[in-house]
């Protein structure tokens, strides 16, 4: 069975997102980008695939650009992960969504879609998000990694990532890494 593996960059307090519905904070998202040579799916909710979505193709599309979003130039690892999202299959997890726009993209209806994705051959498979999607998987069982980055700053309020977990979850530490800028990225493997 294929290893799920979700990588969310969070606040100190937990929160994704801010009150303005986008982690401000965050300078680069290229907290999991170690992973990309053992990914060869991604899975997100149907609420985040919109901004995913523009988001890296506007990298793909001009990286010498500010983006719209942040107003800062795409990292060298953005750029890498641009061509990566173009090129991967993606599986969209939504009940509302008829399509989507990039050719290797799949809409799921279902999060038993995820296990049957799971069992088949390839390798990893990245849940990149949203909230609900990890919360939902983790209480289905099927992520098997989470990494987090941490940064250092309380949001206060805003969107929690584990805001709708239904059940508690054991996690095992299996790594753990400061960086200068005070942000900590930790892995934990999820108990069964």
């Amino acid at each position: 069975m294929r290893k799920v593996v979700a990588g969310m960059q969070m606040s100190i307090d937990g929160m994704i997102d801010g009150p303005t519905g986008y982690a401000d904070w965050v300078d680069s998202w290229s907290d999991t980008f170690d992973l990309l040579p053992e990914i060869d799916a991604c899975v997100l909710g149907g609420g985040m695939y919109s901004g995913y979505e523009q988001y890296w193709s506007a990298i793909k599309a001009d990286p010498r650009s500010p983006l719209e979003l942040t107003g800062n130039l795409p990292t060298s690892e953005e750029i890498e992960y641009a061509d990566f999202a173009l090129n991967t299959p993606h599986y969209v997890l939504s009940n509302t969504l008829d399509g989507a726009r990039w050719a290797n993209t799949t809409v799921l209806r279902d999060a038993g879609d995820v296990e049957v994705l799971r069992r088949k051959p390839g390798k990893t498979i990245y849940v990149v998000g949203g909230a609900q999607t990890v919360s939902g998987l983790l209480d289905r069982g099927t992520i098997d990694e989470l990494r987090l980055t941490i940064h250092p700053l309380v949001v206060g309020e805003g969107k929690a990532l584990f805001a709708t977990v239904a059940q508690r979850h054991r996690l095992q530490l299996s790594d753990a890494k400061s960086r200068p800028d005070g942000t900590v990225s930790l892995i934990y493997s999820v108990g069964k």
